[in-house]
């Protein structure tokens, strides 16, 4: 079955219509919605069995609370209902679950460049990699640069500042291309470039194995971007004098000798190309 199809519409017109079908979201969603029909039908049940037994009675009072259930699943546009003082009945229309479900796990992206320039599942990799703005918006703000609180008054402050910051997370991201081999991180990012567009992205083999293993694959450990750096700032340059000494004192500096983790991650660092 394909699950990536491109078409036009005269309502968009210069636009690519990229209709795309995930298998994983379609189960997903056809669970989902068969829990919250079996969820509903069981509080519907409740409620008629009040009304049979002359405990809930007035078409207005059941209706109250019929409406107070389907409002907390959010199916009740899947159900007919017919209420009388006395008696509630109900069935589910089959035919209307079966146009939604139909539709499950499919959705659309409009594209602009034509296709010379952007293939069909080019442009859905496109789409998929917003969640890497997504990402970074994140570590702006809370993560590790913490954009927020501005404490600035003047405009030009201010865009200096978020100015740094966007400054800062280009180093950042830079690190984390580098130390690909030193982190948690996917180092087979060719595969990405090929693989089906549309089914849910998986870690790769070694990515997994690094994860499992908390260590790479010559068996130093793994590291988080935080972790990485909480090891590198243990480098530190002491400036020493001789004790005793007291007019000008000559002064010499001492580094702390980088271990094999350190002076890898600097070896890294000087491959970057910008």
């Amino acid at each position: 079955m394909r699950n990536l199809f491109e078409l036009s519409d005269p309502k968009y017109p210069g636009e690519r219509l990229i209709a795309c079908r995930n298998p994983e979201l379609t189960k997903l969603r056809s669970h989902k919605r068969q829990a919250l029909l079996e969820a509903t039908t069981m509080e519907l049940e409740k409620i008629r069995d009040r009304v049979a037994r002359g405990a809930l009675t007035g078409a207005a009072a059941i209706g109250v609370i019929l409406g107070r259930v389907l409002d907390k699943y959010k199916v009740g546009k899947h159900f007919e209902l017919t209420i009388t003082d006395t008696a509630v009945k109900y069935q589910i229309l089959e035919p209307q679950v079966a146009a939604e479900a139909a539709l499950d796990g499919i959705y659309v992206i409009r594209a602009g460049l034509p296709k010379k320039q952007m293939s069909a599942p080019d442009a859905v990799r496109s789409y998929k990699a917003l969640a890497q703005v997504e990402r970074a918006f994140r570590s702006l703000k809370t993560v590790d640069l913490k954009i927020h609180p501005i404490h600035h008054r003047l405009e030009s402050r201010v865009r200096a500042h978020i100015f740094l910051c966007m400054l800062a997370y280009c180093v950042e991201w830079h690190l984390i291309e580098a130390w690909r081999p030193l982190l948690f991180a996917d180092e087979e990012l060719e595969a990405k470039k090929t693989r089906d567009p549309v089914a849910p992205a998986k870690r790769s083999a070694a990515a997994l194995e690094k994860v499992h293993t908390h260590s790479t694959d010559d068996g130093t450990p793994a590291h988080s971007l935080r972790t990485l750096i909480a090891e590198l700032a243990t480098l530190v340059r002491n400036t020493c004098r001789t004790p005793g000494a007291t007019d000008h004192p000559a002064t010499f500096d001492l580094l702390t000798t980088p271990t094999a983790l350190q002076r890898r991650a600097f070896d890294l660092i000087d491959q970057i190309a910008v």
